[in-house]
């Protein structure tokens, strides 16, 4: 699944995909039902979704670095470029290539790669089926090109797990597009702290925020584009959490089907600070 990329269990939030349903002002629908067909349009389309990926992150989470992106079928390679506004010297450039090789030749990694994202895909998935009920829903604004809808925890959910707990203490914003029915950016706070094991295990705190956009980067087919997570906390014997992450992604282009791990990985290189 192409997951909106969360943190930690935390926002996992909301694989957002390929729809084809169309909203029309006319149509007049409440706000809940404009997101549930937004939701069943989303997961519908992403099973048709087959599409691979080379891209550039650039991303801060303590540490600033920009890494070029190649999916495949058989897993995705990841190449640092840039750490901390600079260039890798010769000599990190050639233990970064002497990771990727270790890498796409470690059946145990790919393994791994291969169960989280599958972790990650039913984790977005349960979530975009919580999301009409999670929340009470309005419209507060609408154009030729997008409904914007404000979202605030309902009181009558039931959550079913920690992460549907998580979900249901959030407030924030949904902005649909009209056109294919997709969603373009979901933005939310913790309205209150979220508590784990009785705030034994652990506490998420209130105002901690999130926010993510989607962009349509080929024709009929989206990505993230950016993703925001300030989520801040105690966890176990009062471990501080720190969900601080800034990602963006650019630079996208299709790679073609039947692409190997090996091809993925000359792909990922770049040259004369150009990349391939």
């Amino acid at each position: 699944m192409k997951i909106l990329k969360c943190y930690s269990g935390l926002l996992l939030m909301m694989s957002l995909l390929v729809g084809r349903s169309t909203l029309h002002a006319q149509d007049a629908k409440p706000a809940k039902e404009i997101v549930r067909t937004a939701m069943q349009a989303e997961l519908a389309a992403d099973k048709n979704d087959h599409t691979r990926w080379r891209y550039r992150v650039a991303k801060k989470d303590g540490t600033d670095t920009v890494s070029i992106v190649v999916e495949t079928d058989h897993g995705s390679v990841k190449r640092t470029i840039m750490k901390n506004g600079r260039s890798l010297t010769e000599a990190e450039a050639k233990l970064e290539d002497e990771h990727v090789q270790r890498f796409i030749h470690d059946s145990a990694q790919l393994a791994k790669q291969k169960k989280d994202g599958l972790q990650d895909g039913k984790n977005a998935e349960e979530l975009l089926n919580m999301l009409p009920e999670a929340f009470t829903w309005k419209v507060v604004s609408e154009d030729a090109q997008r409904i914007t809808l404000h979202f605030d925890p309902n009181p009558g959910f039931s959550p079913p797990d920690m992460q549907g707990r998580v979900l249901g203490t959030m407030a924030g914003t949904l902005v649909v597009s009209k056109g294919q029915n997709r969603i373009e950016t979901i933005s939310g706070k913790l309205t209150q702290d979220v508590t784990i094991g009785w705030g034994l295990l652990g506490r998420l705190r209130e105002g901690g925020t999130f926010r993510v956009e989607r962009r349509e980067v080929a024709p009929g087919l989206w990505q993230i584009v950016e993703t925001h997570v300030h989520i801040e906390g105690k966890a176990l014997f009062f471990k501080t959490i720190g969900e601080q992450q800034d990602e963006v992604q650019t630079e996208f282009t299709q790679v073609p089907p039947g692409t190997t791990l090996e091809q993925a990985a000359e792909m990922s290189k770049v040259a004369n600070g150009v990349t391939k």
